[in-house]
């Protein structure tokens, strides 16, 4: 039986490679500590989802683990010798890095290299996932030409149409000190495997999103978008008239990514994973969905003032991620997406 570790087991991208996984036939071990209520106090605690995952998956094996703790990291890859880790744990806001730079770049930065080194120690044939992030362009997107539409801004160059691809520059752009954190895992990720031969790769996430996500205000743009829209509670938007865009990919469609790389995988590659202009939406946009899939009207205010690094419309150009594995693409079209998460967040106040 073939062995997936996930760090970060009990979120949203990692909690759907533990259910992919586990129905394939894996022995899937998870590692998780629930930083993310540490993070964002108990809206964002993920114990549930941890529970879930015990509950139905006889063979998943759940570990307490911090990964900023070295010792332990080691001796976990050196005990469970797995042939894929996917590596989902972060801290994932840019907000409340600027508040906690030490926990931040600990968990994205130092957290990571713990893991690389463990791999490389105790399984050195192990595939390699890593879960990146777009905001290591920092606010460079920013810099292309744009153009202002009804109710989202949108690329005016026809050359940009299809979104952001790798070989748009990370460099000198303001990335937040989350971006910049992260930044610094996707660097020695694709080092490990141009340097040592690990078999790696960067997934530059745009929006991940889905049923299983603990979506807070400093993270999760659509779970807790709709979260606020069922409850009534006021959105708060900030900057660029609510039009700014983001396409959103289902953690379904992450995790079948990540499928297809374990079965062919590269050394130091990166790619940028998103929904494609076909799943994007604009905050505007987003409100008048969840409002037809809910049947509540989204109440909201505006401030006038963007978070700082915020990218004003964000696409991920996903050629490259259908040239190198034609056999994946989007599955899950934005209005369903909106559809699970509405009756996750209905399930999960019932229960």
């Amino acid at each position: 039986m073939k062995k997936l570790l996930v760090t970060g087991s009990s979120g949203l991208i990692g909690s759907e490679v533990v259910t992919h996984f586990s129905k394939l036939g894996w022995k899937v071990y998870g590692v998780d500590n629930n930083m993310r209520a540490d993070f964002f106090g108990p809206q964002g605690d993920t114990r549930w989802n941890q529970q879930r995952l015990t509950e139905v998956f006889p063979d998943f094996t759940h570990r307490e683990l911090d990964i900023r703790d070295r010792p332990n990291v080691l001796k976990c890859l050196e005990e469970i010798q797995p042939d894929v880790i996917v590596h989902t744990a972060a801290q994932p806001s840019h907000d409340l890095a600027a508040s906690r730079p030490f926990d931040d770049f600990d968990v994205n930065a130092v957290g990571t290299l713990n893991l690389l080194e463990a791999t490389r120690r105790h399984a050195p044939e192990a595939v390699f996932v890593h879960m990146s992030t777009n905001k290591v362009y920092g606010d460079r997107p920013n810099t292309l030409a744009l153009q202002e539409l009804d109710t989202r801004w949108d690329y005016a160059d026809a050359d940009d149409y299809d979104g952001i691809r790798e070989d748009f520059s990370i460099d000198q752009s303001k990335h937040s000190i989350f971006g910049a954190s992260k930044a610094a895992g996707d660097v020695m990720v694709q080092e490990y495997g141009r340097y040592f031969g690990l078999k790696s790769c960067c997934l530059r996430g745009g929006c991940l999103t889905g049923p299983n996500h603990s979506g807070v205000e400093l993270h999760g743009f659509l779970s807790y978008l709709v979260k606020c829209n069922l409850e009534g509670r006021l959105y708060k938007v900030f900057g660029y008239k609510g039009k700014q865009v983001r396409d959103n990919i289902h953690s379904h469609d992450v995790a079948r990514f990540i499928e297809e790389f374990a079965k062919a995988p590269r050394c130091g590659e990166v790619y940028n994973l998103g929904g494609g202009r076909a799943n994007s939406v604009s905050i505007l946009e987003a409100f008048e969905i969840a409002g037809e899939v809910s049947g509540k009207k989204m109440q909201y205010e505006y401030l006038d003032k963007n978070r700082e690094g915020d990218h004003i419309c964000y696409i991920s150009d996903l050629a490259k991620c259908r040239a190198h594995y034609p056999n994946w693409g989007i599955t899950v079209p934005l209005h369903q997406v909106f559809e699970e998460i509405c009756a996750s967040w209905r399930s999960r106040t019932q229960g």
